[in-house]
């Protein structure tokens, strides 16, 4: 007898690349993953119910130096007229591995002055620090909204390094929709105001949704696992727990700010447990 397998045909697909950036189509929109770069991180990031994990890795997580390498990546989504941007790296305001945004957008033929729009995932440096490059400048001089969760807008407000941007900071919730292709999803537990990003166009969707995941390598397989920096280390589980799910039963592409670069993908079931394919 003949056995045929039928493969569902993927609608998001790479169209450019280069050291620093992917480009994919969506539909009618371009996602492109740009990499501010990387920040090491000692194991003991790492969380079990509260407590640090310990020195006994799984076998596939890899180390350098003894630590946790985390990607750092930024997402524009270009509707062709302007440019969304999630989330906008550290600039220099923390570990020398960072701060590429700049060049990433270079690299991939992006005008900064294109950027119309920025969006913040949540409001930790390596997030937020990217709006003033790192000799002060603006770093997008167009920039005509920039979108905080609401619950940490104050956070937002108290970095005296973005003060010129304080006023121009307004708040969103879960719920709001920007434009005609963004969709804000709950994802809180990191932080108070954490927020997931849903990107729709041409039938296919993808959830740009922060840090989600800080461990590929680990917190796939093992999605109870959380971090030191979680605000609230119970939610931030349930809200992975619940946006792995539906990224894997709705078939989303993801796009995470410390997935391994780009950090572009889809979620699968494994038994109790989920897996990562990058695209």
């Amino acid at each position: 007898m003949l056995s045929i397998v039928y493969r569902r045909i993927e609608k998001m697909r790479r169209i450019a690349s280069g050291d620093l950036y992917q480009t994919y189509d969506l539909g009618d929109l371009r996602i492109t993953s740009l990499r501010d770069g990387y920040v090491d991180m000692p194991i003991g990031r790492l969380r079990q119910r509260g407590k640090p994990f310990g020195d006994e890795l799984p076998q596939q997580v890899a180390l350098v130096a003894g630590q946790l390498r985390l990607s750092v990546n930024a997402f524009a989504i270009d509707d062709g007229n302007g440019i969304i941007l999630i989330d906008t790296g550290a600039s220099n305001a923390w570990h020398p591995t960072m701060g590429r945004l700049p060049e990433a957008l270079d690299e991939a033929g992006i005008d900064a002055g294109r950027v119309r729009t920025v969006c913040f995932t949540h409001t930790h440096l390596d997030h937020i620090h990217g709006l003033v490059l790192a000799d002060g400048r603006d770093a997008f001089p167009r920039l005509a909204r920039l979108l905080v969760p609401g619950e940490e807008l104050a956070f937002f407000r108290a970095e005296a390094r973005l003060e010129r941007f304080h006023g121009m900071a307004e708040p969103f919730e879960a719920g709001d929709r920007i434009g005609t292709h963004v969709d804000i999803v709950d994802a809180h537990g990191h932080e108070a105001g954490h927020s997931c990003f849903c990107v729709s166009s041409g039938g296919e969707r993808v959830l740009i949704w922060g840090d989600t995941v800080h461990v590929p390598s680990l917190q796939f397989d093992r999605p109870e696992v959380t971090w030191e920096f979680d605000a609230d280390q119970d939610q931030a589980r349930e809200s992975r727990l619940r946006l792995l799910a539906l990224a894997a039963d709705e078939h989303c592409f993801v796009a995470g700010a410390h997935l391994d670069s780009p950090g572009i993908g889809r979620v699968v079931r494994s038994g109790a447990s989920f897996q990562f394919e990058p695209l």
